[in-house]
């Protein structure tokens, strides 16, 4: 990165709390559906096509996006959550809304999985399900998406905000263009369209779908539609050119990726009452499908997780950091992914999930199921939005322009990060997924507050934030490798010992000659690497509670 390290500045010290603290449960107002049209978010859509081809140095002076100070409140949520609805669930739609509730969430989707029988029976009872959930639990919003089957790759979650077409429109995008319904018309004898969900012939597939949801917002028939690439590492066959291809296909639509997977009890040991496995059920190998740049090398495994994180988010100069690299807005989050909570009594009904699109009523055995490998929505981990109010567009706003904390465990109860050129006109600055610009030579201050737990967790601790770290690395523009899996100029170019449960950060920039990006993570220290960064997690002896992160989304710095 173009900027000399030897003249930066830092300190910090002890400050009120952050205004917006997402712990603070004062926020009563009624949920109101926007109905605002799509340039009404001028600064997230722009924001969002600026940055979408990656550009270097700007052209012309840059908006803006994400301005600091702007009106907000922090939204903590989860966009990964099965039900009785699938196949691998159990749990009714009223019980996991009343459980995040109770968590202290605020908004939610319920993403069953796609396939023939989801298709055929379970948008029908999932959807009355959900505006029953919406009623009785009116301080949450309750999404209805979709995890997709995606054509050539992985798993997403796909979903709309409530209005009169979002169960047409999900149930035409499943019908089409998910993998496990595509798959299977070539097994009955179809007309052939893929030979496996996850084969590079399904890609264009996954494309075409993207486009028709980009379609179904330009067209008026929704005001938005997110999709987030779920567990991206897990197995391999999310190839950087995928994701890439995601990305520039719909870039309001397709907008990250699960930072840090569910699942998050499964690496708790047999000896602690758990299930033994790995965390987030990462413990697969190179397969037939997957990305050959994901070997296995040395000490570094693609396919575990890191401090519970997503390899391609945990590495610094890693997957995600060569995209952001590029310059493109590829934001991150953490999720739940719940099927069957860890020492919950409660198992499966015994319903033909196949045959009737549900698993009918689950069954209290009255004995706790070491086995499970989740946590209920909030229980553990957050994807915390900032947006202008509590209403289902503006919600999906805030994940579309990267306003986004991923956290574990209640690491943190609050973050304010400002990032603002000084001696400009307006140095207001951007927050979290904005872009702003510096003059050739200027500087540009990073300011940080942060706000510890102010209480335990729900494993009845109060953790402690040890460390923080400022991650940079230069902008260089679009790769001629589309599988490019690795940003070579990123680093850590600021380490801060937190010791207080508020304090303030900054760190400045000086001559700053080319652009770049900066983001901001931070860790409990319990369990570290040589050079501070995350320990692979242990298959069979992973305790999530040990070793709690937060991850922010990054902040992007032109020059003119």
């Amino acid at each position: 990165m173009s900027h000399h390290h030897d003249g930066h500045e830092h300190h910090h010290h002890e400050v009120e709390p952050v205004e917006g603290s997402w712990q603070d449960p004062a926020d009563d107002r009624p949920i109101a559906v926007a109905r605002r049209r799509f340039l009404a978010g001028l600064g997230v859509a722009v924001g969002g096509v600026a940055l979408a081809g990656g550009a270097g140095t700007a052209a012309a002076t840059p908006v803006p996006t994400n301005q600091w100070g702007a009106p907000q409140r922090w939204y903590s949520g989860d966009h990964h959550i099965h039900t009785q609805y699938s196949g691998d669930g159990q749990y009714p739609v009223s019980t996991q809304v009343a459980k995040a509730r109770a968590h202290g969430l605020d908004w939610m989707v319920i993403t069953d999985h796609g396939g023939v029988a989801h298709q055929k029976f379970s948008i029908d009872q999932v959807t009355p399900d959900i505006e029953k959930a919406r009623k009785a639990n009116r301080d949450v919003l309750v999404y209805q998406g979709l995890e997709w089957n995606i054509p050539g790759a992985e798993h997403a979650t796909v979903f709309l905000p409530p209005d009169r077409n979002t169960v047409d429109i999900l149930r035409a995008f499943e019908g089409a263009y998910d993998g496990g319904v595509l798959s299977t018309s070539v097994e009955n004898g179809g007309k052939g369209l893929i030979a496996r969900a996850t084969s590079a012939d399904g890609e264009p597939y996954a494309l075409a779908a993207l486009r028709y949801l980009e379609a179904q917002v330009l067209s008026g028939r929704t005001e938005i539609a997110l999709m987030l690439a779920n567990h991206p590492a897990r197995r391999g066959v999310d190839s950087p050119h995928e994701l890439r291809g995601w990305r520039d296909a719909a870039p309001g639509v397709a907008v990250g990726m699960e930072g840090a997977p569910g699942h998050q009890a499964s690496g708790i040991p047999k000896s602690a009452g758990g299930r033994g496995g790995a965390r987030g059920y990462y413990d697969s190998s190179p397969g037939v499908d997957s990305h050959p740049g994901y070997a296995p090398t040395g000490s570094e495994n693609p396919y575990r997780t890191y401090g519970g994180f997503d390899w391609m988010t945990a590495k610094v100069g890693g997957l995600w950091d060569s995209m952001l690299a590029e310059g493109r807005p590829w934001w991150i989050t953490s999720t739940s992914d719940v099927h069957q909570v860890f020492a919950d009594t409660i198992t499966p009904g015994a319903q033909d999930y196949e045959k009737t699109g549900s698993r009918g009523a689950p069954v209290d055995s009255g004995v706790k199921q070491t086995g499970f490998g989740d946590f209920f929505p909030g229980f553990y981990s957050r994807t915390v939005v900032g947006a202008r109010s509590k209403s289902y567009v503006d919600v999906m706003r805030g994940l579309q322009s990267g306003k986004v904390i991923a956290v574990h465990g209640r690491l943190i109860d609050g973050l304010d990060v400002r990032v603002r050129a000084l001696g400009e006109g307006d140095n207001r600055g951007v927050t979290l997924g904005g872009r702003t610009y510096v003059e050739r030579g200027g500087s540009i201050e990073v300011t940080i507050d942060v706000t510890g737990a102010g209480g335990p967790n729900f494993a009845g601790v109060v953790p402690k934030l040890a460390k923080l770290d400022l991650i940079a690395g230069p902008v260089t523009g679009p790769s001629v490798d589309r599988d490019a899996l690795s940003a070579p100029g990123t680093a850590v170019v600021k380490s801060f010992e937190v010791t207080k449960n508020r304090a303030r950060f900054t760190y400045v920039f000086r001559d700053v000659a080319s652009a770049f990006y900066l983001r901001v993570r931070g860790t409990d220290g319990n369990q570290l690497t040589a050079d501070g960064g995350p320990v692979m997690d242990v298959v069979g002896d992973a305790d999530p509670w040990a070793d709690l992160w937060f991850y922010a989304n990054p902040v992007f710095v032109d020059v003119i």
